[in-house]
């Protein structure tokens, strides 16, 4: 029996063979709710198995969304066209480095990423995780989902600047690190350590959130984890476009901040925001490099007059 309305019975009444049919019931039944929360209660009330149905609903999501957002990168790179936005303009990945990275990424997505997918409810019923409808309001969703990049943003950064010191890249950063002019695809191919600990800031951050405050929507999860695979994907994509939204919002990282860091191997650690890299100057490329030497010039300069 589905948790998706507080009303059992409810299931039961509009719940057929078809989920055609449950949600044409559902839409007789709750007309107030609205477009997306009839697809939704009709999804769970039609599977009536919650773990089935939100392990399904989540590796699909996550399988979706990656790729249907790496297929325009793909595109792109295979349009002379576009070079001029293109952040390596030289490298171009060829056909085949696509493809390995293609079989590789699918692989951790069978074998590493599909088990807590499909663990993930039993723990959203402890954690109070909700899947009920009628959703949360847009502004609470709103904010919740600015939270969770926020910190997202910040144990990326310390995580992936911990993956940069010696055994943790050699062993393990290091793969992802095989395509210094990142594309797309490559958001997700790395070594599974570095996978599982990494992701727990885009997943356990919400889990942290929804123990401190007892609420929190599967719903949101889901609308989080979607923005997230964009920011993921369009980081590695190499393209810095007029409008690209790091031109719309200058604390925003993008492409031309992520490419950076795998051009030079070291900085620009942080995932969607500039201001960890900017704040502990580990920001990357030859400009940051010059405005380091001129801040330590200027500091040497001021402590050599203070002794004098």
């Amino acid at each position: 029996m589905s948790l998706v309305f507080n009303n059992a019975t409810l299931v039961d009444l509009v719940r057929t063979d078809t989920y055609a049919g449950t949600l044409r019931n559902i839409a007789q039944a709750q007309p107030a709710l609205n477009i997306m929360e009839k697809y939704w209660a009709a999804w769970y009330t039609y599977m009536n198995n919650d773990i089935l149905a939100t392990g399904l609903m989540f590796f699909l999501l996550h399988e979706f969304v990656y790729f249907f957002r790496c297929l325009p990168w793909f595109i792109i790179d295979q349009i002379p066209y576009f070079r001029r936005w293109k952040l390596q303009p030289t490298k171009i990945p060829s056909t085949k480095e696509q493809l390995y990275c293609l079989k590789a990424v699918l692989l951790s997505h069978f074998l590493v990423e599909a088990i807590p997918i499909w663990t993930f409810h039993p723990m959203c019923q402890k954690l109070g995780i909700s899947i009920e409808v009628p959703f949360p309001s847009v502004k609470r969703m709103t904010l919740e989902i600015m939270l969770f990049f926020v910190l997202e943003d910040m144990w990326h950064y310390w995580g992936h600047r911990l993956f940069h010191y010696g055994v943790f890249y050699k062993y393990i950063h290091k793969q992802h690190h095989r395509y210094a002019a990142p594309f797309g695809l490559s958001a997700e191919y790395a070594h599974p350590v570095e996978t599982m600990t990494l992701g727990f800031g885009t997943v356990g951050m919400p889990i942290l959130y929804v123990m401190y405050t007892g609420q929190l929507h599967l719903f949101t999860l889901c609308i989080w984890i979607t923005l997230r695979l964009f920011q993921a994907v369009d980081s590695h994509s190499g393209y810095d476009f007029p409008f690209s939204l790091n031109k719309f919002m200058p604390f925003w990282a993008g492409a031309e901040h992520h490419d950076l860091h795998h051009h030079y191997f070291i900085g620009n650690y942080a995932s969607s925001f500039r201001w960890w890299d900017f704040c502990l100057d580990t920001e990357a490329g030859p400009e940051a490099k010059l405005a380091r030497e001129e801040r330590m010039k200027r500091k040497a300069e001021t402590a050599a007059k203070k002794r004098s």
